[in-house]
């Protein structure tokens, strides 16, 4: 990310600029380290991560760093209310890309359990989900991505229920996100982890590289905005959040 602006760490904010070719190494180096370091703490540890195609590269160099990936449970973000065997489901994603080589271990936790249409309608699904995310644990690291307008986990500007996602007065662990249309790329109905979930977590990492984002990201700084829902994240002080930059 050739970078005209350069963000610093402010309060539970730290910023890390790293080459793009190291970015993903280096991430999975420090999520490894703090999830050893739950397991060594609790006995197992939480990895809470995000779909889509930008985290494939971390997943592969996770995968092959040695720690006790059996007491490592998996769980997601969001996910699309499609079966879990599906090619556009995050949960095959996570199979195909994380939970190989060393990290096969590891116990991956389904936020849509079913295996074949039909499935339960998307408000069901976001309850069972949120059953199942609070069965599994606090998660010690949750990595969230970002996309060009702004979006994070399935927490899309212009979702008639954005706002209720994003009260952190809201108890629902995962909501159905109404979005009108639904993102072309993945037309499906959405359930994601509220805001008051995502910030639960101990720890959580915002890779980003591309100079596309650049300018949504420097709008997400200066203030809290529902057009921009990842700045709900970057301008909360409740939960620490480490930004890597690809330079």
């Amino acid at each position: 990310m050739a970078q005209t602006w350069h963000p610093e760490s402010r309060g539970t904010l730290t910023v890390h600029t790293v080459s793009s070719a190291t970015l993903n190494v280096r991430l999975a180096q420090d999520i490894a380290q703090r999830l050893a370091a739950a397991i060594q703490a609790r006995g197992f540890a939480v990895l809470s991560v995000s779909g889509g195609k930008s985290p494939v590269a971390l997943f592969e160099a996770l995968r092959v760093i040695a720690i006790d990936w059996s007491r490592v449970r998996v769980t997601l973000v969001d996910e699309r209310c499609v079966p879990r065997t599906h090619p556009d489901s995050n949960a095959r994603l996570v199979q195909t890309h994380l939970l190989q080589d060393l990290a096969a271990q590891a116990q991956l936790v389904f936020m849509v359990a079913g295996a074949s249409e039909p499935l339960p309608a998307p408000p069901l699904l976001a309850q069972a989900a949120g059953m199942a995310l609070l069965a599994a644990n606090t998660a010690d690291v949750l990595v969230l991505g970002m996309g060009a307008d702004g979006h994070t986990a399935s927490l899309f500007p212009g979702a008639s229920n954005l706002a209720e996602a994003l009260d952190l007065r809201n108890t629902q662990t995962c909501m159905a996100m109404v979005l009108t249309p639904p993102p072309a790329n993945a037309p499906y109905p959405r359930i994601t982890q509220t805001l008051a979930q995502i910030l639960s977590a101990r720890h959580i990492v915002l890779p980003l590289t591309g100079t596309d984002k650049l300018p949504t990201l420097q709008q997400a700084w200066g203030a809290a905005n529902l057009a921009i829902p990842i700045s709900f994240v970057l301008q909360q002080t409740q939960t620490p959040v480490a930004l890597w930059l690809a330079n």
